[in-house]
């Protein structure tokens, strides 16, 4: 299932190392209408535009600070010396609105976006703001920044988040989907983009956690996806920073951090669908993990923070 999976480079377009779903993007994907990610790694005091269009967006920081600016405005974003170090700023642009990004000392910035009609006003949003969730228990807790989810953000269509797995832990777990409109499911793309580091305390490359390759070690992780109906998809990835894994329908579940190396992953959701609204259906197989949380505490490793 090549289409659904694209290690670091194979979307690339220009200055935009991930270029996915965007009105824009040159790298066209059959059937994928909803979401979108953009993702550059910026030098230091350089910039990178996106020009106004149909499409809702929200700007991410992943490493470093950045400034954006929309409609003449220009709204700094402090950013993070990585995703493992607690929510950064992030800024929600509406539509319609051309966005320049920049970043005086430089560093990787996310843009998650999905086509959208409805305008709702730029909003940036602070760290401290951002809704932190610890989710599940035991070897399958994960921490949460709810910052694009409904609760939190008024926007049309998408529904954006991002979640940190401590290395050995199991997230997007138990499996589910959300790949159609009934009762209890809303019909939902979803992109995973991924970055992955050495766990801080490990033996090998100790004080330099966080580095992409200490001592030739190799932060993965890895990406689960089958299927729920007659639709065909079989994912099984291995992931790294800057790889991102498609969702068009389907059980999705595990993402794996492998023991050794902390997974962190942008979740991206919008679909054809009325209500803007996450609801999913557990994989009857496994849907019974969920009671076992209960009687589990959250991993002591949350939450991350900077």
């Amino acid at each position: 299932m090549a289409e659904w999976v694209y290690p670091l480079g194979s979307a690339s377009d220009g200055a935009w190392q991930v270029s996915l779903g965007a009105h824009d993007s040159a790298l066209a994907v059959d059937g994928w209408a909803h979401t979108g990610i953009k993702v550059a790694e910026l030098a230091p005091g350089a910039s990178i535009s996106l020009a106004a269009a149909g499409e809702e967006r929200i700007v991410v920081p992943l490493t470093g600070a950045f400034e954006a600016t929309v409609d003449g405005d220009t709204y700094p974003l402090r950013g993070r010396a990585s995703v493992f170090a607690g929510p950064s700023d992030v800024l929600y642009t509406g539509i319609g609105k051309a966005v320049e990004i920049s970043s005086p000392q430089g560093g990787r910035v996310a843009v998650a976006l999905a086509p959208a009609k409805a305008a709702y006003p730029t909003r940036l949003i602070r760290a401290e703001e951002t809704p932190l969730e610890l989710r599940g228990a035991g070897n399958c807790s994960r921490q949460v920044h709810n910052f694009g989810t409904p609760a939190a953000l008024e926007a049309d269509r998408f529904i954006v988040c991002e979640v940190i797995t401590p290395a050995g832990n199991w997230s997007s777990y138990p499996p589910h989907k959300h790949d159609e409109e009934k009762e209890g499911e809303t019909n939902l793309e979803e992109i995973y983009y991924f970055e992955t580091r050495l766990a801080p305390g490990s033996p090998v490359g100790a004080g330099n956690a966080g580095a992409a390759d200490v001592a030739g070690q190799d932060p993965v992780g890895y990406a689960r996806v089958y299927a729920s109906d007659e639709r065909p998809i079989d994912v099984s990835a291995e992931v790294r920073t800057g790889d991102v894994v498609l969702v068009p329908h389907g059980w999705h579940g595990p993402a794996m951090a492998a023991p050794g190396y902390d997974l962190y992953y942008l979740n991206v959701m919008a679909g054809p669908g009325r209500v803007r609204e996450w609801l999913i259906s557990d994989d009857p197989h496994h849907g019974w993990i969920r009671s076992t949380w209960d009687a589990q505490a959250v991993d002591p490793r949350l939450p991350f923070t900077s």
